[in-house]
């Protein structure tokens, strides 16, 4: 029973990377309402690291402001890289330095914690390639956003590693940026090994430019399809709220 009332009793606040494209800060304000559906009676809201207000120092000091004395902070992310390490922390010590005081606590991000890959999202990508391509594939692409930071692309690969085992198929890892492959490329070399039906699986959490840009050369290279982002998918709100429930069982 107190994980169920961990939510009424304690404001979460959802903090996203932050994009110029208006289609990725609804895909957030999406995931609020999915969360707080969920799970009712509890204060679930968004912030984002840039682009978009209010940021997660803003959106703290208002709820301080409102007389709340914790949160529950729960970084969008998909791998624990720089933005977990570093913008998120700051962002939260900002927020205990001006006004009233908040005791915050942050959780795991969505992607893999401590080693383990979540049931909930593979299966929120399994919901999404479904949506896409509903005949038979052999072969599979996991499209990250891209990151420099080996441990984060290791990361990546285990997730790469678990779908494709739960699938039954290979399953390659590419990036939209900071490292290769290029989806296109890793489309071809798994054609090129013998895969007559390449699908590609956005492992994103919104729309926008690097989703575009994957989908773009997915098709360029002759996948049969590329999932959307994860959005708003129950399976990932169902996530958030194992997050937020571990959080604050530590606390």
């Amino acid at each position: 029973m107190a994980s169920a009332l961990a939510l009424d009793a304690v404001p979460v606040i959802l903090v996203a990377h932050g994009s110029r494209d208006p289609r990725a800060a609804e895909a957030t304000r999406a995931l609020a309402r999915a969360v707080a559906a969920a799970r009712p009676g509890g204060l679930v809201s968004a912030s984002w690291l840039d682009h978009t207000d209010p940021g997660p120092t803003a959106a703290l000091r208002s709820l301080a402001v409102a007389g709340h004395p914790r949160a529950v902070l729960v970084p969008l992310l998909l791998t624990a890289a720089y933005h977990r390490r570093v913008d998120i922390p700051a962002a939260v010590a900002a927020a205990r330095r001006a006004g009233p005081p908040i005791d915050v606590r942050v959780c795991d991000v969505l992607g893999p914690a401590g080693g383990v890959v979540d049931a909930g999202l593979l299966a929120g990508l399994r919901r999404r390639l479904a949506e896409v391509v509903p005949g038979r594939f052999d072969a599979l692409v996991l499209a990250a956003a891209g990151t420099r930071d080996a441990r984060a692309r290791a990361s990546v690969g285990r997730v790469a590693g678990a779908l494709g085992a739960e699938l039954g198929m290979p399953c390659r890892v590419s990036y939209a940026s900071a490292a290769p492959p290029a989806v296109g490329a890793a489309v071809a070399r798994l054609r090129a090994a013998g895969a007559r039906r390449v699908a590609v699986s956005a492992y994103f959490l919104a729309p926008g430019l690097f989703h575009d840009a994957v989908v773009a050369g997915a098709r360029e290279a002759g996948a049969v399809a590329v999932s959307g982002p994860l959005t708003d998918a129950p399976e990932l709100a169902a996530l958030v709220l194992r997050r937020v429930d571990a959080a604050t069982a530590a606390a």
